[in-house]
């Protein structure tokens, strides 16, 4: 389980702390230098480093010919570079991988929330599954999610986002009433008239 002031402190705004725990849970590690290499449906096995540097190496030697995730959200090394110099071993920092890892999976989550149709949060679990698939495998409707555009702005990502403070205030009202109806039936408001059944007015 992560550090709760970790999250907090490092990872991406627009996700919720319990999204981000479900998030590193499901395809995540909890070695900050973990990193995992694959070709094609192939596993290549690498002796565990021990530090930012042997990571880095690994890293490194197999980016560009290879899918390479890293650290705590095992995020996919290289998107955008051309030249695997130009990573740095910061991509293992618990923070910056975090941080880093978080926004690309919100961006994921975005997407994913759009094709749904901005859902309600009661379909939220089927999107944020099928934001993990996307995760992992990179890809959404055939599309690379990782370099496909943001829907920042367009969609919901995580269970009541965007509510305001005086709707959350309602629904919690709302559900309230509802538990007090369901313990005490006599005190519940009638909802849909009857009087008519059986020729009764």
């Amino acid at each position: 389980m992560l550090d709760a002031a970790l999250i907090k402190e490092c990872s991406d705004r627009s996700l919720k702390p319990a999204i981000v725990e479900q998030f590193i849970n499901a395809a995540g590690s909890k070695d900050p230098l973990a990193v995992t290499v694959k070709a094609g449906s192939r596993l290549i096995l690498f002796p565990k480093p021990k530090t930012a540097e042997e990571a880095l190496g690994i890293i490194r030697e197999n980016v560009g010919h290879a899918v390479v995730r890293v650290g705590l959200t095992q995020l996919p090394a290289g998107v955008g570079l051309n030249d695997p110099a130009q990573l740095q071993s910061d991509l293992v920092d618990p923070c910056k991988n975090l941080k880093v890892g978080t926004a690309m999976f919100a961006k994921v989550l975005r997407i994913v929330a759009k094709w749904y149709g901005n859902p309600r949060d009661d379909v939220f679990p089927q999107v944020f599954e099928d934001a993990i698939y996307a995760w992992r495998s990179g890809r959404f409707e055939g599309d690379n999610v990782f370099q496909a555009e943001d829907v920042a702005g367009d969609a919901q990502v995580s269970p009541s986002v965007g509510r305001s403070e005086e709707e959350e205030a309602g629904a919690s009202s709302s559900n309230t009433s509802e538990r007090e109806a369901f313990a005490y039936p006599e005190n519940a408001e009638m909802r849909i008239d009857i009087s008519r059944i059986n020729g009764r007015e």
